[in-house]
């Protein structure tokens, strides 16, 4: 009875933390050109999201087809998973009202912080890989070139087919899980932004919300077997690609910037942005603060995540 208390109040941590991190990732798979990924890989938890997604195979489905659920929960790492899962929509459902009203009073302050986040992922994602060879440096340098090229991409136009938003959610998913993609801007330039995370997710939109979902559970299985495979067979080259992802990333996280918008019947959308140099004024030091301060939050994970690592060996 003794040994059983630490051990239950252990794993009532373990899981606490792992829902704390999983806010994080909400929160920022939330944001346009921040990549809820990025927060998992540099807390700690990106390759066992991987791992029990993968786990969703024909063995687990034999476990539930048979009632063997037990044995089901343990092979998908179910718990874990179903925790990375409700911290996720928590934070997503939670702040969909803030953020659309930071993004309209406080656009330059509020891309400030998240620049300066994902500014700092770069050398902290970056210094994982053990040899900076050749091949690397080339995935490294493809993997920014892409990523920049869809940062500086004109968004679609919005479509609320349902085939089509089965699509968005497949390719969302995707995104979401990659570090240094982000799933909420590639859903910007697919034109869908606004009809899902704002629209949809604040007045529960399900003739939206149910093709989306389905397209995400579709495609995030086979994505995650694929890219456990690259890690597992290409560990140092996948991570070299996934550093340029993110570094590309950040035109689209560019405080001064202005939103091209184009009228389509009765809505306005979204074409594209313009980029401008920051004014010498009280606006340019508070963004300035708040970068560092985006910086520094990386920094205390990275050191928060580093201290557990060495309290479990």
């Amino acid at each position: 009875m003794q040994l059983i208390r630490p051990i239950r109040t252990a794993l009532i941590m373990e899981q606490a933390s792992v829902f704390i991190k999983s806010l994080a990732m909400g929160a920022v798979n939330a944001i346009p050109g921040v990549s809820g990924g990025t927060i998992a890989m540099i807390t700690g938890i990106f390759e066992r999201i991987i791992n029990s997604l993968k786990s969703f195979d024909a063995t687990a489905l034999r476990f539930l087809i048979k009632g063997k659920f037990r044995e089901f929960a343990l092979r998908t790492d179910l718990f874990f998973l179903s925790n990375v899962v409700l911290g996720n929509l928590a934070a997503i459902i939670s702040l969909a009202k803030l953020f659309e009203f930071l993004f309209t009073e406080y656009p330059v302050y509020i891309w400030a912080y998240f620049f300066g986040l994902v500014f700092a992922s770069v050398f902290f994602f970056g210094k994982t890989v053990a040899k900076w060879g050749a091949g690397n440096i080339f995935a490294f340098t493809i993997g920014t070139a892409a990523a920049f090229y869809i940062s500086i991409a004109a968004p679609g136009v919005e479509n609320d087919n349902f085939f089509y938003l089965m699509l968005c959610g497949a390719i969302t998913i995707c995104c979401k899980i990659l570090p240094g993609t982000s799933g909420a801007f590639v859903l910007l330039l697919l034109g869908n932004y606004y009809l899902v995370m704002i629209d949809a997710v604040n007045y529960w939109r399900w003739e939206v919300l149910t093709p989306f979902i389905l397209g995400a559970a579709v495609g995030v299985v086979p994505f995650s077997h694929a890219l456990s495979w690259l890690l597992k067979r290409y560990h140092n080259t996948t991570i070299a690609l996934l550093t340029g992802f993110i570094l590309g990333s950040l035109p689209t996280l560019y405080p001064w910037k202005k939103s091209i918008t184009e009228t389509f019947g009765a809505k306005e959308m979204i074409t594209g942005f313009e980029w401008r140099l920051p004014q010498i004024n009280a606006e340019l030091f508070i963004a300035a603060t708040l970068c560092f301060s985006g910086i520094f939050t990386i920094y205390l994970i990275e050191r928060i995540a580093a201290g557990m690592t060495k309290s479990k060996n």
